[in-house]
């Protein structure tokens, strides 16, 4: 089973807006990407504060801890540069990724707008969708920029994209592998969809109401939304 509901919100056949968040979301936090992020992030750190790979990676999960994300901690704390700290952390080598032809076809066939919605950055996001094949199914990119630097799950930054966007909540669906980030978009009335990678941190509040759907595998969940839409037509 590709999915499973917990509690019903708006049908997937009438979805108009596909928020989807990106890594570990949009490819399989199996495949090894993010953990390259995080060691670049500990390699910048180590460098900036001239201390170790071990307490700059301990450094790196505190900040992520306490403020939303290791950069925002960063910023908060020691002042960096986003952008030259995104630029270095991203420099990432993407042949780990596998190729989903079945997320490819599932995407394509997604009625409504589908919009990416990440704590990362606009070269970022860019970059790993053309490698996927999937630039041409997104609408638009809302990154941490966008946000003003302010990271999900913060409800400041989604007002942003929801009115940046005109997205109507009750119309829109987020995706999201971090179960804690969705807790503002079903506040706002969106409905949310959880989608397990089994890594620990991202499992956080995933029993909470706010989850709708249980994601096991996206091109099969975004496969049966393709199927409702056309029932509906």
């Amino acid at each position: 089973m590709a999915y499973t509901v917990r509690r019903e919100r708006c049908p997937l056949g009438e979805v108009e807006t596909w928020v989807f968040d990106l890594d570990n979301t949009l490819y399989p936090a199996s495949s090894g990407l993010f953990p390259q992020v995080q060691e670049r992030m500990n390699a910048y750190i180590a460098r900036l504060l001239d201390i170790s790979l071990e307490e700059a990676k301990a450094l790196r999960a505190q900040y992520f801890r306490e403020h939303g994300t290791t950069m925002h901690g960063l910023m908060a704390v020691h002042r960096v540069d986003p952008h030259e700290f995104m630029a270095f952390v991203h420099d990432v080598d993407l042949s780990c990724v596998p190729a989903n032809p079945a997320l490819v076809a599932a995407l394509g066939g997604l009625a409504g707008r589908k919009l990416i919605y990440t704590n990362g950055s606009v070269p970022h996001a860019e970059n790993l969708l053309k490698y996927l094949g999937i630039s041409h199914c997104f609408d638009d990119i809302f990154d941490i920029v966008a946000s003003d630097f302010a990271p999900k799950p913060a409800m400041s930054a989604l007002r942003l994209f929801v009115d940046r966007f005109g997205v109507r909540p009750d119309g829109a669906l987020m995706v999201e592998d971090m179960a804690k980030n969705l807790a503002p978009a079903a506040e706002l009335g969106m409905t949310t969809a959880w989608v397990k990678t089994g890594v620990d941190w991202a499992m956080v509040a995933s029993d909470a109401d706010h989850i709708h759907y249980v994601v096991d595998d996206l091109a099969g969940f975004l496969a049966a939304a393709v199927d409702a839409a056309r029932r509906v037509r």
